[in-house]
């Protein structure tokens, strides 16, 4: 089950990025409107990618790169469930080349977020305490 459509969102920025989606469509989970995500951290993904794209971070070549080498390491039998994974790996190792955050900070986050969801009750959302 498809949890949201960005294309309404996103509508102005989809033409931009066109070709990285042709590129890459057959693996992107998609419906006649645009991308679809199955659990809400892939949408966040997908717009953290757009946003640090526009505040100049990396160009549209530099991610497709970082994309495409995340999809060919996996190999042409790995499921398209997992393209977000893919799409997610290639945002943080370019956030790493670019100096936005440190191998080091991606780790605390990543154990911050794994012992907040340990500590929630089933259904309850999960507050993730940010700490320097």
């Amino acid at each position: 089950m498809a949890i949201l459509c960005m294309s309404t969102v996103l509508s102005p920025i989809l033409p931009a990025i066109e070709s990285e989606l042709v590129a890459h469509s057959e693996r992107i989970p998609m419906d006649g409107n645009g991308p679809v995500f199955s659990a809400p951290w892939q949408a966040q993904a997908f717009a953290l990618t757009l946003r640090l794209h526009e505040k100049g971070v990396f160009s549209w070549p530099e991610w497709s790169a970082a994309l495409g080498s995340e999809i060919a390491a996996a190999g042409n039998d790995a499921p398209a469930e997992d393209y977000y994974r893919w799409w997610l790996a290639a945002l943080e190792r370019l956030v790493v080349e670019k100096a936005v955050a440190t191998p080091e900070l991606l780790a605390r986050r990543q154990q911050a977020w794994r012992d907040a969801a340990a500590a929630t009750p089933h259904g309850e959302p999960i507050r993730l305490a940010i700490r320097s």
